[in-house]
């Protein structure tokens, strides 16, 4: 899977999922205020990505995971082999 794969099949879920438009899912942009998550909807979060990739974010990783880059790297690094 590609990083341009990965990115665009993200966006689309949390675009949908947290009701706010894809194009404010900018590289740069800050993960939480963007998506205005509340503890709860980060765990909703972690599980999607769980879910999309089998790509688990402990607690710890999920700290340095501030923007949607840092997000798209993680998952991109954490894929399973094929």
């Amino acid at each position: 899977m590609t990083r341009e794969e990965i990115v665009k099949q993200v966006n689309a879920v949390l675009a949908d999922e947290f009701e706010v438009k894809e194009e404010t899912l900018l590289p740069e942009a800050n993960v939480k205020e963007t998506l205005n998550l509340d503890s709860l909807s980060l765990v909703d979060l972690v599980a999607m990505i769980h879910q999309m990739y089998k790509v688990k974010i402990p607690v710890a990783d999920l700290r340095n995971i501030q923007t949607f880059n840092n997000l798209y790297d993680y998952i991109e690094s954490h894929l399973p082999n094929e």
